[in-house]
């Protein structure tokens, strides 16, 4: 792996595969309650711009287990890109800390972050994009299926941060990935025109939520309403209203379709209560799988 972790494109196929088979050997190893101390004497900078419960717990939990220490601080210890100079700050908490996780809001500031820094930084989340979230998912649907051969994922919703990284994804593990949105909602252009120019695999936009389900093995959402944009609450729930992935969605697909979300979930809105708790639904075996795949994301990173 290069020495950071900021972008799924960063890694070939291998070091896909790799980063799996780690994971689940650790998660063995967690769910064992065995030793290891990967990172005895070692400490973790958790820089939160955004806060997220999942990211730090799971990213805390996951240090602490492996021998380190691992030091939140929130946007009132270090005010990113504001009270300081990025490059400033990355000098000083990387002679400090042994490795940086940072989720923030602009993207440009995790790339100066990891530019300046000589520790390793992982990208625990930018309005661009979110790898560790996608590698905790392709954990979850290999565990599931067995195989990401012939895999086809259909993302309902906003093109967010997370169809980012599924985007790019698709430039390495081929399979087919559909994003059905609303118009105005896709995601980033030239994004997708990467993805599309990648001749393994096929990417779809579209806004026909019926259409767009079809033959699906996973039907994916996310919240219609990102931090940072609640004021737009109320017209985003009428322009979304036929993309909520309830029942009669999973059904159109015409085949056994797992449900995924990343969490945090507004029931109700772009999922309902029936389908969280639905069989079909390995949204709890993907939120604790966030802490194996950036575990084993550390640790390869200081391998």
């Amino acid at each position: 792996m290069d020495k950071h972790f900021l972008h799924i494109k960063d890694l070939s196929l291998e070091e896909i595969h790799e980063l799996i088979s780690l994971a689940k050997d650790l998660k063995t190893k967690f769910q064992n309650k065995e030793d290891f101390k990967h990172f005895h004497n070692k400490s973790l900078a958790m820089i939160f711009a955004k806060p997220s419960a999942r990211t730090r717990i799971s990213f805390e939990t996951g240090f602490t287990w492996m021998g380190g220490h691992a030091l939140f601080l929130g946007p009132n210890d270090i005010g990113i890109g504001k009270r300081e100079a990025i490059k400033d700050i990355a000098r000083v908490v990387s002679r400090y800390n042994d490795m940086i996780m940072a989720r923030l809001f602009d993207h440009a500031h995790i790339i100066e972050l990891a530019k300046h820094s000589d520790s390793p930084v992982v990208n625990g989340l930018t309005d661009y994009n979110h790898p560790c979230q996608v590698m905790a998912d392709i954990l979850t649907i290999n565990e599931h299926r067995d195989s990401l051969d012939n895999l086809h994922v259909c993302y309902v919703g906003d093109g967010n941060n997370v169809v980012h990284s599924w985007l790019q994804l698709t430039l390495r593990l081929p399979m087919k990935f559909t994003c059905v949105c609303p118009e105005g909602f896709s995601p980033d252009e030239d994004t997708v025109k990467l993805a599309q120019e990648n001749t393994n695999s096929e990417i779809v936009i579209t806004h026909d939520p019926i259409g767009g389900v079809k033959g699906a093995d996973v039907i994916y959402t996310d919240v219609w309403t990102s931090m940072g944009q609640k004021e737009e609450a109320e017209e985003r729930e009428k322009l979304f209203a036929d993309f909520q992935v309830n029942n009669d969605m999973i059904t159109r697909t015409g085949k056994e379709t797992l449900f995924m979300h990343c969490l945090p979930a507004e029931r109700g809105r772009e999922t309902t209560d029936e389908v969280m708790e639905a069989d079909y639904s390995i949204v709890f075996d993907q939120a604790e799988n966030r802490l194996h795949a950036q575990n084993a994301i550390m640790v390869a990173l200081t391998s």
